[in-house]
């Protein structure tokens, strides 16, 4: 007798179902997920000397075993926030090609995106936290550096050698001093920190006016 349909398809594999081993590493991955973001509130909200791996475990509904089977110890998971929340962002400046448009342009572009991506989340707990911590924890600061600062100032020369070289920059003391170009970040930190709910401040206007002083007011078109 020939076989049903049903019965027929009920052994065609099912390409629109996960196999088991895809389920285990969405599962993972969300459960790593959870832990990241429990171990950032954490950190934010008691610093990092006084957060426990119990209590990121507990805010993020997992057993603590179940966070050593990911990370070390708590070093390990501050290095993969700033992996994961910040080192992209640094890559992406880095690998901006200016091409024919005004190096302002490109600039204008990453402080948009350090609003809306770092200074508008919980990215920004991330920054604070290295600039609180990072004197009573010199390693967290030397990996921060490394991976977020070092990278970051590199990829600024290369825009401020190109900007000097097209005439769009005169002064060239930004070449040995890149810091000044990404002030308004640090200052946005330290200013969202201490004093925003007593004098918000309008980080985008900010530094549009930080452009505006390096490389001459916009022209009215």
């Amino acid at each position: 007798m020939a076989k049903s349909i049903q019965t027929v398809a009920s052994t065609w594999p099912d390409v629109h179902r996960p196999s088991q081993s895809h389920t285990r590493a969405q599962k993972s991955a969300a459960r790593r997920e959870a832990i990241l973001a429990a171990a950032l509130d954490e950190f934010s909200a008691q610093g990092f000397a006084a957060t426990r791996i119990d209590d990121v475990a507990k805010r993020a509904g997992v057993a603590k075993g179940t966070i050593y089977l990911y990370f070390h110890d708590k070093e390990e998971l501050f290095q993969e926030l700033v992996r994961t929340m910040l080192v992209p962002h640094v890559s992406a400046l880095a690998a901006a090609q200016p091409g024919e448009r005004p190096v302002r342009d490109l600039l204008e572009s990453f402080f948009e995106l350090f609003v809306r991506e770092i200074y508008g989340t919980k990215r920004r707990n991330l920054l604070r936290l290295v600039m609180t911590e990072g004197p009573r924890f010199p390693k967290l600061a030397e990996f921060y550096y490394h991976e977020v600062v070092e990278r970051a100032l590199a990829a600024m020369r290369v825009l401020i050698e190109r900007a000097l070289a097209r005439g769009e920059l005169k002064n060239e003391a930004l070449l040995q001093f890149p810091q000044l170009l990404v002030a308004p970040c640090i200052v946005a930190i330290v200013w969202s920190g201490l004093f925003d709910r007593y004098a918000p401040l309008d980080i985008s206007a900010m530094m549009h006016a930080h452009l505006d002083l390096l490389f001459g007011a916009r022209k009215p078109a």
